[in-house]
């Protein structure tokens, strides 16, 4: 190129001043030198990135962007990401859940409510089962159940408690039957024997139905009495169906409710608890005149000499060997010492 070219600026003082102009309108450079361009490859200014190309004129053109724009941008660019849209928290299915419970308890509060205190499920009717020895008027009188009570504020406990202090009564349940019936389940104790009770210093005899767990449960009056008449027939039945405790000392004094003390009447049940179906069924009455000498007497005649209420089985067993081996011949046996057992004929 020859020296004295039109565009050298050590010959050329205009063109000198144009270079000069240029450079103060460019802009500066940035604090970091620059990276040396590779071998082969011409070095250019990369395109700032995202902003506009700067005019002919050396400025560069300014251009407006929203803020919310620029946020994404940024959080995109720190994510190395495309920009998305952050999501609301959604509310679980548990809690929607959570809150229709809640909903549905207070409408059917409310509702209880409004019908505990109205008239619609009202008590027409009592139902009772499973008393056999208690009237109908007996069994009203024990639930007391206050009239125009509705099954929704009926007390149940309180009728339980009031039908279970009958002796008659072993346990009650009280369930309600809508829409109007009130049901009361009663279980009943059952006669185990009548004890020929000594009064009147043993001028008399009462008779008095005893359970087999030893409640007093009523002293048996006559058929043809005023009270006879107004009891339960099936007390009468289950009376004449049991064997007899008799020769009780004097001095027993039972009391409907409560149980025997009696040493030598509860001896005559336990043994009668404990015989098989068997010998059972054969006993017609039980002398208790103490608990060592307790007679058995068959409805055959055959009296035995039992004793206490140990080694039941034992004894039973013994007894019926003896009848079985000596048939219509026996008249006694005497097992109150069960390895030691004796028997008489007739």
């Amino acid at each position: 190129m020859a020296r004295g070219g039109a565009n050298n600026p050590r010959y050329n003082k205009g063109a000198a001043r144009r270079i000069v102009a240029a450079s103060d309108r460019a802009p500066r450079a940035a604090s970091r030198p620059a990276r040396p361009a590779r071998a082969g490859r011409a070095a250019s200014s990369p395109a700032p990135r995202g902003g506009s190309r700067p005019s002919r004129s050396g400025r560069a053109s300014v251009s407006s962007v929203r803020l919310g724009d620029l946020d994404q941008g940024r959080g995109s660019a720190r994510r190395g990401g495309t920009p998305r849209t952050i999501a609301r928290p959604k509310r679980s299915r548990g809690f929607r859940i959570v809150v229709a419970l809640i909903v549905a308890a207070v409408l059917l509060g409310g509702t209880y409510g409004c019908l505990y205190f109205s008239p619609t499920f009202t008590i027409e009717s009592v139902k009772v089962t499973g008393a056999d020895h208690l009237t109908n008027e007996e069994m009203a009188i024990l639930a007391a159940v206050p009239q125009g009570t509705t099954l929704l504020n009926v007390d149940t406990g309180a009728i339980e408690d009031s039908v279970v202090r009958d002796a008659w009564v072993e346990s009650v349940r009280v369930s309600r039957l809508f829409p109007n019936t009130l049901e009361i389940a009663v279980t009943e104790r059952k006669i185990a024997a009548v004890v020929d009770v000594a009064a009147d210093n043993a001028k008399t005899t009462q008779m008095w139905a005893i359970a087999s767990d030893g409640m007093w449960l009523m002293e048996i009056p006559a058929r043809d009495s005023e009270l006879g008449q107004s009891i339960s027939p099936q007390i009468f039945e289950d009376a004449d169906a049991v064997l007899h405790i008799k020769d009780v000392p004097f001095g027993l004094t039972p009391e409907v409710g409560t149980y025997c003390t009696d040493g030598n009447v509860s001896n005559a049940l336990a043994i009668l608890d404990g015989l098989s179906t068997e010998l059972a069924e054969q006993v017609k009455t039980v002398s208790a005149t103490d608990a060592a000498s307790t007679l058995l007497t068959l409805d055959n005649g055959i009296e035995i000499a039992f004793g206490t209420a140990e080694d039941i089985r034992d004894k039973e067993r013994i007894c019926l060997t003896i009848m079985a081996e000596h048939p219509g011949t026996v008249a006694y046996i005497n097992v109150r010492v069960v390895d030691r057992p004796t028997w008489r004929a007739v």
